[in-house]
């Protein structure tokens, strides 16, 4: 099946309001955009019903920086955290012998229908929190001694979110997944 492409008309949500603000925010700290400017943009931002009128807002702003495509984060011991909103790269590898790694895309950009995280755990332990409407693919994850602990939510999401797909191997490490709760 496909998609229809959108129209200016198109009913937009929260989540691309946000982006929305967040872009304004970012020209604002670059000196692209005034004070005054970004809180009537903001103003504006929010109060959209559909794409053109978020169009008005940005027309004149350059596009979202774009995701790196793969990225690795290495700890041998201590932590490794992301969280808030950082942008999601299509692909991760987290490498922990020993650190403790939590990874929050609960709020956090992504720009990819699918993103892959592949874990290289030893004794180190994870928890990884995804957005409450994404889907979450464990077929390619080897858990370890201490296993998995992963519950999908009860009723899904109407509207389709992204898909993590886990691989790699957790050792002796334990692997903790949960959904964001809704904004």
């Amino acid at each position: 099946m496909t998609s229809l492409p959108e129209s200016p008309q198109t009913r937009i949500g929260a989540a691309e309001r946000d982006t929305a603000v967040d872009r304004l925010q970012q020209a604002y700290s670059e000196e692209r955009i005034t004070q005054d400017e970004l809180e009537q943009r903001v103003h504006h931002a929010l109060t959209a019903a559909t794409r053109a009128d978020l169009d008005t807002v940005l027309h004149d702003l350059p596009g979202p920086a774009p995701a790196p495509a793969a990225t690795t984060l290495t700890a041998v011991a201590g932590r490794i955290d992301r969280r808030g909103a950082w942008r999601v790269p299509r692909t991760l590898t987290v490498v922990s012998p020993f650190a403790k790694v939590r990874l929050d895309l609960g709020h956090a950009v992504i720009d990819h229908p699918v993103v892959d995280i592949e874990l290289r755990l030893e004794f180190g332990r994870a928890t990884i929190t995804v957005p409450h409407h994404a889907t979450v693919d464990l077929d390619g994850l080897t858990p370890g001694w201490k296993g998995l602990r992963y519950r999908a939510p009860r009723r899904p999401s109407p509207t389709p979110g992204p898909t993590i797909r886990l691989t790699g191997t957790t050792g002796f490490g334990r692997l903790r997944i949960r959904h964001a709760k809704p904004r």
